[in-house]
């Protein structure tokens, strides 16, 4: 069974990147070179939120960033996902904006999927905050996906 991975907003917007600095290429050039050798490995998945947050981005990129998740499997924010997201916020392991990091981690867990990819290190793939968000997890009776910043096979 192939493992299944959850792509974070940054993921797209480093694909399709209009920034310059070295950072952001190196990025782009990394981004797009798991997606051409790797996505096929696995199940791909995102969510509406994904999407909300990409067509608030530059228009310039937004149908691009848009298209490369047409053939992944999209979640909806439940009542469930929402109020997870909210406890993850009040525990202070994310940002106190709604939805944003929070919701993505609380969709990726509530529906069990192994990985959540995302350039994001402050928040998301952060090693001080592993072990925090596993612990609750565990108290809300989830699993935890990897919270990766590259994924190899």
């Amino acid at each position: 069974m192939q493992k299944r991975i959850y792509i974070e907003t940054t993921i797209p917007s480093a694909y399709y990147t209009l920034r310059t600095d070295a950072v952001s290429l190196a990025r782009q050039k990394l981004t797009r070179q798991w997606w051409e050798e790797y996505a096929d490995l696995f199940t791909l998945t995102s969510s509406t939120a994904v999407i909300d947050e990409l067509e608030e981005g530059s228009r310039e990129v937004t149908l691009d960033r848009l298209a490369l998740l047409n053939s992944v499997e999209m979640f909806n924010p439940t009542v469930e996902s929402v109020q997870i997201s909210q406890i993850y916020i009040e525990k202070l392991i994310m940002p106190q904006k709604e939805g944003g990091d929070a919701l993505h981690l609380a969709i990726a867990s509530f529906h069990q999927v192994d990985i959540l990819l995302t350039w994001n290190c402050t928040h998301l793939a952060n090693p001080n905050k592993f072990d925090f968000i596993t612990r609750i997890n565990r108290e809300l009776g989830l699993t935890t996906p990897e919270l990766k910043h590259r994924v190899t096979t």
